[in-house]
């Protein structure tokens, strides 16, 4: 379920070790699940208008529809990946099918430090959106789309939003309906990256998450293509033509792959200083 936080701190989602609350807006009106596991059984129950909806897919949610067929063949061919497939086996990729639920976030996390992405998420989340259905306390539904495609840019200037961002996300929003009718990861792929201030890596982060495409790649991400060259070669540095070269022998599970190393806490090691964090709301 830690894989349906595109930015971390989610406040759409609370997940400890024995249970996890995922709110969002379904066709039917905002909801809530709620999964429990108790031994080696795990519960669902729903809040909302949109509780019904999130039952009938409450086991993709939780990644139980995940097809893991041949990856444990593909995993022998580098012994650190096979190691990791067997220590992390219970690691599945959810399917939420919401797209614009991980829109947002995503467009928010484009090009920006992991706090200026958080901070900036939450404050958007706080002011286009309301608390979701249920007991949970705390826990907020994601945006509305056709109120966030209402708003002018400047309205995001006091989140911390720029103009560039926000326009893509006013754009997104406009289409978020057509989104959500889309039937399969690439039809959504294509339309994503048709609109303006949305590429391949803003794709892949919604596509994994709304479909729970074990392949996609998140090119052009600052880390993975670091991490995936240290997990697999030992090269501090790494580019995402080389990344791409490395993982394609693992097709179609090549972003299975950057899990299980994300999972392992395997990274590059850093140099030089961090990305300074900038602020839009005087502007």
């Amino acid at each position: 379920m830690r894989g349906l936080a595109l930015i971390q701190g989610d406040p759409t989602l609370s997940i400890s070790p024995r249970s996890c609350w995922f709110a969002t807006r379904t066709p039917d009106g905002p909801g809530t699940l709620r999964l429990v596991l108790g031994g080696d059984e795990l519960s669902f129950e729903a809040y909302g208008p949109g509780a019904d909806w999130l039952l009938a897919r409450a086991d993709a949610i939780a990644g139980l529809r995940d097809d893991v067929t041949g990856f444990a063949e593909l995993s022998r061919q580098h012994p650190l990946v096979a190691r990791l497939a067997r220590e992390h086996a219970g690691l599945r990729i959810g399917a939420t099918g919401r797209v614009f639920h991980h829109l947002v976030p995503a467009i928010l996390g484009q090009k920006v430090t992991g706090k200026e992405a958080h901070h900036g998420y939450v404050r958007v989340l706080r002011k286009f959106s309301q608390p979701a259905p249920g007991p949970r306390e705390g826990l907020l539904l994601p945006p509305e789309p056709e109120v966030v495609a209402a708003a002018p840019y400047w309205a995001f200037h006091p989140l911390g939003i720029e103009q560039k961002r926000a326009e893509t996300l006013r754009r997104a929003a406009a289409q978020a309906a057509a989104l959500e009718r889309c039937a399969d990861a690439a039809g959504c792929t294509a339309r994503l990256v048709s609109i303006p201030g949305i590429g391949p890596w803003t794709a892949a982060e919604v596509t994994r998450a709304a479909y729970g495409d074990a392949d996609v790649v998140s090119v052009g991400d600052y880390n993975i293509k670091n991490n995936v060259a240290f997990a697999l070669t030992g090269a501090a540095r790494g580019t995402d033509e080389h990344m791409l070269e490395l993982l394609a022998p693992f097709a179609p599970h090549r972003g299975r792959v950057c899990a299980l190393i994300a999972a392992a806490g395997i990274g590059a090691p850093r140099f030089g200083p961090r990305m300074p964090i900038r602020s839009f709301a005087r502007f």
